[in-house]
């Protein structure tokens, strides 16, 4: 039995798995800490930027205010939908509280993990596997080989079937 769920939360089609199956897994005397952790990695706003240049030049004030007020979205959106998580595991009679931080998103999660002294990570895969975990990375991977603690990864299987067959059809093509 866990105890302490660290639940990650991001903005994936896996999302809503990975948060049932931590409803599945705490009990009435378990802890559940939702996370969600902003990045540009998970479809957040990107900074303006200028390909080709070696420097960040000072951008003018009109691209800095579009980049702030959809990043004030984006983090809005965030808090929002850890609020409507963490009331549907309080209505689901779990204890659940939210929290939700800046950064990559692989340490994040196992830098609260430790301080929070979680029992268990819950975290989704997109699926990602050869050249496009090698070049975007893969939280879950991340996850799984630092946490100091055990995690748990949910697969969407229709996502993973998808990425199977593309992957089957690539190796028939040669």
């Amino acid at each position: 039995m866990y105890n302490r769920l660290l639940v990650a939360l991001d903005q994936a089609e896996t999302c809503e798995l990975v948060f049932q199956k931590a409803l599945s897994l705490a009990q009435p005397t378990s802890q559940v800490m939702l996370l969600h952790v902003l990045s540009e990695t998970d479809r957040g706003p990107m900074m303006p930027h200028y390909p080709g240049l070696a420097y960040y030049p000072i951008i003018n004030e009109s691209a800095w205010e579009t980049y702030r007020k959809e990043w004030k979205q984006y983090e809005e959106s965030g808090l929002n939908r850890l609020r409507s998580f963490t009331d549907r595991a309080t209505a689901a009679g779990v204890k659940a509280e939210f929290t939700q931080l800046l950064g990559n998103p692989g340490r994040a999660i196992c830098e609260l993990a430790q301080t929070w002294n979680a029992d268990l990570v819950i975290v989704g895969s997109r699926g990602r596997r050869g050249l496009k975990e090698l070049f975007l990375g893969s939280v879950s991977s991340y996850v799984m080989h630092h946490a100091t603690c055990s995690v748990l990864v949910v697969h969407d299987d229709a996502i993973a079937q998808q990425t199977e067959s593309a992957e089957d059809l690539a190796a028939a093509r040669g």
